[in-house]
């Protein structure tokens, strides 16, 4: 059986830190990880390069009836990034209704992960955005520009497999992207890695903890 790139998340977040040790020196800097999968791999970055952790809170808009193909994804301050679906795409009431349902379920999250802690002021900070991987993009640029509302010094995208065309979209747009690898062809995140299983809210809870505690 031939071994796949990366054992497990955080043995992928190891590496990514790899690629990163040149902004471990950068002021204020901050890893924000893309709930569930990418909190793990950040967790393993933010402790490399002795940075704070927190979560950057992100929903994909699954297409109804296809929910794992991504028409779109969701972020706070109002931000929403829609794909091209040649012709695919469903009217607007059935997308309207994905957006409610999405932005409950960030809102959730958002109490879930970070409780009554505030989130993390960013303007003038070096910000790295780390998930456990890059496909369409949707969620990952989601994240970059609800960050990049608040002003930002620096603002990187950050992870450890992706699809190429998608990570030069990225910097078309002007985004530095940062991925550990880029295999052709791409198909699916998951395949690179031997362990991913899903990721819980628990899961989630505890690392943020953890890393709070490390970096206060």
């Amino acid at each position: 059986m031939t071994q796949l790139p990366f054992r497990d998340r955080r043995q992928a977040g190891r590496v990514l830190a790899e690629q990163l040790t040149h902004y471990a020196k950068q002021p204020r800097l901050l890893i924000l990880a893309l709930p569930r999968g990418g909190v793990v791999v950040g967790y393993e970055v933010a402790r490399a390069l002795q940075a704070p952790l927190d979560v950057q809170v992100v929903r994909k808009l699954g297409l109804p009836g296809q929910e794992e193909y991504a028409m779109g994804a969701i972020a706070g301050g109002g931000v929403c990034v829609m794909n091209s679906l040649a012709g695919l795409m469903p009217s607007a009431d059935a997308l309207a209704a994905v957006v409610a349902r999405e932005q409950a379920e960030l809102l959730r999250r958002e109490q879930r992960y970070r409780g009554q802690r505030a989130p993390p002021q960013l303007r003038q900070a070096c910000v790295i955005v780390v998930d456990d991987g890059l496909a369409t993009g949707s969620t990952m640029r989601a994240a970059l520009q609800a960050i990049g509302q608040q002003q930002p010094v620096q603002l990187v995208a950050a992870v450890p497999v992706g699809a190429a065309d998608t990570c030069q979209a990225l910097r078309d747009e002007g985004y530095e992207v940062i991925c550990a690898l880029t295999p052709q062809p791409f198909r699916a995140v998951g395949q690179w890695y031997e362990d991913f299983l899903q990721v819980s809210d628990e899961e989630v809870c505890a690392l943020l903890q953890q890393a709070w505690r490390e970096h206060p």
